[in-house]
C-alpha cells in the first residue's frame, strides 16, 4: 500500500489565511516553510535563524533587479550586513564554473563559516546555492527565499542540492537542509507565464503520487491558479509543501517512499539533457514524463486509459506538454541509464496504480517501455 495515501481534508475550501507555516520534522535540523505575500519584508524571519547577522545573497540576473534591494534593506532593518552575488540566469549554467565563481567571491568576502548564504531564486540558484553552502568550509548555514512556483513547491523543500553533468541532471550534490524557506508568494506576480506552468508541473505531481482529492481539487481550481489567485496559489504551495514535508520526514535521504517524488523525473531529466539543459523548463519536462509514466503504467495493464486521460486533461489546463520530444528510444534509454535512480544496475522507475497511487518498480518490460518511447508517449507538444 502507498503509505503517501491519506484521509484529507475537505479541498473544496481554499485556504484563507495568508500567511501558513509548515514544519519539516528532522529533530535538531527541524525548519519551517513559511507561506504567504510581502514575506521579503520580513528580515526577522531570517535573522532568528543566524549564528551570527551576517550573510551572503546568491541570486540571478532576472531576480537581482525585482527583489534583491527589498531583502537587503529588510535585513539592514535588523541590523544584518548583507552582500551579494548575482550570476548568470539558467539551468546552462548550473554547473562547476557558475560554482567555482561562487567560490571565488566567498573566499573574496572573506565568508566565515558562520556567515549564512541565502538562495534568492528559483530552483536553479536554490541548487547551486545550496550545494556551495554544503561544502564552503564544510558546510555553512543555509537560508532558501525561493521566488518560483516550482522552487516554492518543491526544490527549496528537502535538503536535495546539486549541479548538473553534461551526461545526467544533478548528478553532482549532497543533501543539506535549510535552516529556513520564506516563500513569499507576491513575487510570483512577476513571474512569466511559462515559468509559472512549469511549476505548477510539480504541483500535479503531488495529486499523483499520493493525494488524490488534491488532484480533484486541481481539476477544479486549475484556472484559478493559472490566473494567480492569491488564496488558490497559497493553498495550492500549502498542500504541496505539506505533502513533501512530510516525504522527506519520513525518509530524509531517498532510501525509500522519498523516491516517489521522482515521478516523472526519470523521463524528464532525459528531456532535459537529450535536448541540451535550458531548452525546456525542467516543469516541462517533468509535465511530459509524467504522461510518459501514465502511459508506462497503462502499456503494463496497471492504469485504465480513462485516468491517462484525466492526467493528459489536466496537464493540458495548465499548458504543458502531454509528449516527449522524439529523442528515440534507444537514446532515451542511453540518457535514463546515467539517472541517479539506477540501483545495481536496474533503472527503478515510479509508476502509477491510479491516481493517489504510486509505487516504486525496477521490474519494467523493455517493450514497454520502447512502446511509449517510440510511440504516443513521444513527438508533439
Amino acid at each position: 500500500m502507498n503509505p503517501l495515501r491519506r484521509q484529507h481534508k475537505d479541498m473544496s475550501m481554499a485556504a484563507t489565511e495568508p500567511t501558513c507555516t509548515v514544519g519539516v520534522e528532522l529533530g535538531n535540523r527541524s525548519y519551517p516553510i513559511h507561506i504567504g505575500p510581502d514575506l521579503l519584508d520580513r528580515g526577522d524571519l531570517v535573522g532568528l535563524h543566524l549564528p551570527q547577522p551576517s550573510v551572503v545573497i546568491i541570486t540571478n540576473t532576472v531576480v537581482a533587479p525585482l527583489y534583491l534591494n527589498k531583502l537587503q534593506e529588510s535585513l539592514s532593518r535588523q541590523q544584518i550586513a548583507s552582500t551579494s552575488i548575482v550570476l548568470p540566469d539558467g539551468e546552462e549554467h548550473k554547473n562547476w564554473q557558475t560554482l567555482n565563481h561562487v567560490f571565488d567571491a566567498l573566499m573574496g568576502f572573506r565568508a566565515e563559516r558562520k556567515t549564512t548564504l541565502i538562495a534568492l531564486g528559483g530552483g536553479v540558484i536554490g541548487d547551486l546555492a545550496g550545494f556551495a553552502a554544503a561544502v564552503f568550509q564544510r558546510g555553512t548555514p543555509f537560508v532558501q527565499v525561493p521566488t518560483t512556483l516550482l522552487s516554492q513547491v518543491d526544490s527549496s523543500v528537502g535538503g536535495k542540492t546539486a549541479i548538473n553533468h553534461p551526461l545526467g541532471k544533478n548528478m553532482i550534490g549532497a543533501f543539506y537542509q535549510p535552516r529556513v524557506v520564506i516563500a513569499d508568494t507576491d513575487t510570483l506576480r512577476t513571474l512569466p507565464e511559462r515559468e509559472l506552468s512549469a511549476g505548477l508541473a510539480e504541483v500535479i505531481k503531488y495529486g499523483l503520487i499520493g493525494d488524490a482529492e488534491f488532484f480533484k481539487w486541481l481539476e477544479g481550481n486549475m484556472e484559478r491558479l493559472l490566473a494567480r489567485d492569491a488564496a488558490a496559489l497559497t493553498h495550492a504551495i500549502e498542500v504541496s509543501c505539506r505533502n513533501k514535508a512530510r516525504i522527506v520526514t519520513m525518509d530524509e535521504r531517498e532510501e525509500g517512499v522519498r523516491a516517489l517524488l521522482n515521478f516523472g523525473h526519470t523521463f524528464g531529466h532525459a528531456i532535459e539533457s537529450g535536448l541540451g539543459y535550458g531548452e525546456w523548463l525542467h516543469g516541462e519536462a517533468v509535465g511530459a514524463g509524467m504522461a510518459i509514466a501514465a502511459r508506462v503504467s497503462r502499456q503494463m495493464g496497471l492504469l485504465d486509459s480513462g485516468c491517462v486521460g484525466r492526467i493528459d486533461e489536466l496537464l493540458r489546463k495548465a499548458r504543458l506538454p502531454v509528449r516527449g520530444p522524439a529523442l528515440g528510444e534507444d537514446r532515451y534509454l542511453e540518457l535514463m541509464g546515467h539517472d541517479k535512480k539506477v540501483e545495481g544496475g536496474r533503472m527503478r522507475f515510479i509508476l502509477l496504480r491510479g491516481i493517489g497511487d504510486a509505487f516504486i518498480s525496477d521490474a519494467v518490460p523493455g517493450n514497454a517501455l520502447r512502446s511509449v518511447l517510440g510511440g504516443d508517449g513521444v513527438d508533439a507538444r
